[in-house]
């Protein structure tokens, strides 16, 4: 979670295929010893030849506080794990590591580094706004995700570096392998190649580590949808309460409520705690009975803490029921992190998206719209997410402490869960939802102010059992080109609305009736 999204930068797809084919051409003649114009040749030490030396950073909050990959976590450990890792897989670099928190930090680096050829920038964790002012500063540089830690920064800062020509390469892989294979590129700079011919060299060594997509064939999934004229006409009769304020591309709100004709209502966390507060003891516990008895595992929490989450469904369930509303989004980090929330909504929100209501996380209007939207269509729940990337498998892994249990509608077979902490602070109760595998998904982000539909698809795989980052996540193969699929998150932000079924052509027909554009990311 902790989901961010950087302002002012321009949308539009930055990678072509004349750049991927001129890119293929400069790989190939870096291969065959030749030199392409166009590129800066990178300074190196005196003399040709010798170790490529490489500031290897890795950059990550402290993990005093709630974070990805949460409260506690052993950066020190993982710091040794993968020096050593790296240092004997790349004998032929120099590797000089640092720690760094925050972007003056990383400034202040630059300025005292003086015979660098390069940066290895490993996001060990989020939201350091280091990365960024290492690509700036125009060196050759590689930024590598440690999955689960720093994805939703690396996602965003890859896209910036990728959408302003910064030399920079990525890597986002579960291989450590794959990292030490684009570390190994630095050595071109010491040969006399230019930059181009480095970043080329990297990308080939990605996409050679990529393998092809298997076998896509998905299980039996037909979908009941509306027309959508039907679906416009139900959304106008909605309306979406966002508590607590938050994040999101601005306008978002207003947009929607243009477009859709559905109302967006602010509402303050004091409204949601008094409704907490007021909420029935006995019948509180009488869900949380139900809740424990139907999970699979309960693993972290208390039964208090359960019966909490419970109390703070009913208080949901009162708020829509006084505000007319058939979905919620809330702030809910800023609110139980600031103590204006006693309980965390998660719990809540699986039962509100099993019931074909909206529980949104965040107080993200634009993907709880979306979930709005996608179950006026279809009458299913959209599954909100934090995603990571995993090239080495040709997978994207949607991750959150919310996910429904019912991904087939109100009337569909419910899948197990298990009860858990939520992530990043270990504290309360969220849902680790096991979801069914083999289908078709189709993930979206519906932005009404930019007239514009962003659209993927992937075959469920496999619930990942990791223990870092959010409880909930469920792995899909990529149908289509996962490179390409390294590109939007800076225009678009983090988060993603994935549905069950191949709703392409809804998403089409819902696009031409409104005047959207499609946005294929992958």
């Amino acid at each position: 979670m902790l989901s961010e999204r950087l302002s002012g930068v321009s949308c539009g797809s930055c990678v072509s295929r004349r750049r991927f084919l001129t890119g293929c051409a400069a790989c190939a003649a870096g291969a065959a010893g030749l030199s392409l114009p166009g590129g800066r040749v990178a300074r190196a030490a005196e003399g040709a030849g010798g170790r490529p030396k490489v500031r290897l950073v890795y950059t990550y909050l402290p993990s005093d506080r709630p974070i990805w990959p949460n409260i506690g976590y052993d950066f020190e450990k993982r710091k040794k794990e993968l020096t050593g890792r790296l240092v004997a897989a790349c004998p032929e670099i120099d590797l000089s590591p640092v720690d760094i928190h925050n972007a003056a930090e990383a400034k202040k680096m630059l300025a005292e580094d003086k015979d660098v050829d390069g940066y290895l920038v490993w996001m060990l964790g989020l939201w350091t706004g280091a990365p960024q002012v290492i690509a700036a500063a125009g060196k050759p540089t590689v930024f590598a995700d440690d999955l689960y830690g720093g994805s939703g920064e690396f996602l965003i800062a890859n896209a910036v570096a990728r959408r302003n020509n910064q030399k920079v390469a990525c890597v986002s892989s579960s291989r450590v392998e794959d990292v030490a294979e684009a570390a190994r590129c630095f050595t071109l700079l010491r040969q006399g190649k230019v930059v181009d011919e480095f970043l080329a060299a990297c990308k080939a060594a990605r996409l050679k580590g990529t393998p092809a997509a298997g076998d896509m064939t998905c299980k039996d999934d037909p979908v009941k949808t509306v027309g959508v004229p039907e679906c416009l006409k139900k959304l106008r009769d909605m309306r979406l309460l966002t508590v607590g304020g938050g994040w999101g591309m601005p306008g978002s709100g207003k947009s929607a409520e243009e477009v859709f004709g559905l109302k967006v209502i602010p509402v303050d966390f004091k409204e949601l705690d008094a409704a907490y507060g007021q909420a029935d003891k006995d019948e509180s516990a009488r869900i949380a009975e139900s809740w424990m008895k139907t999970a699979e595992k309960v693993i972290e929490p208390k039964a208090e803490d359960i019966r909490n989450s419970a109390a703070m469904y009913l208080g949901m369930q009162a708020l829509l029921k006084k505000h007319g509303a058939q979905g919620i989004t809330i702030n809910c980090l800023g609110g139980f992190y600031g103590g204006h929330l006693r309980a965390y909504p998660c719990l809540g929100f699986v039962e509100l998206n099993d019931a074909g209501l909206v529980g949104g996380c965040e107080s993200d209007v634009r993907s709880a719209v979306t979930m709005m939207v996608g179950g006026a269509l279809t009458g299913r729940p959209g599954f909100i997410s934090d995603p990571v990337i995993d090239t080495s498998k040709n997978r994207i892994i949607y991750a959150h402490c919310v996910a429904p249990t019912k991904v087939f509608g109100p009337a569909g077979p419910a899948n197990p869960y298990h009860i858990r902490s939520h992530s990043e602070d270990r504290k309360g109760a969220a849902a680790r939802s096991l979801m069914p595998l083999g289908y078709m998904t189709t993930t979206l982000e519906i932005e009404a102010s930019r007239k514009a539909i962003l659209v993927h698809q992937g075959k469920t795989v496999e619930n990942v059992d990791e223990d870092m980052a959010c409880r909930t996540k469920l792995a899909a193969e990529v149908k289509g080109d996962i490179d390409k699929l390294l590109s939007q998150w800076d225009s678009w932000g983090w988060h993603r609305v994935t549905f069950y079924g191949d709703l392409l052509p809804q998403v089409r027909e819902l696009a031409e009736a409104l005047k959207f554009k499609v946005v294929e990311e992958a």
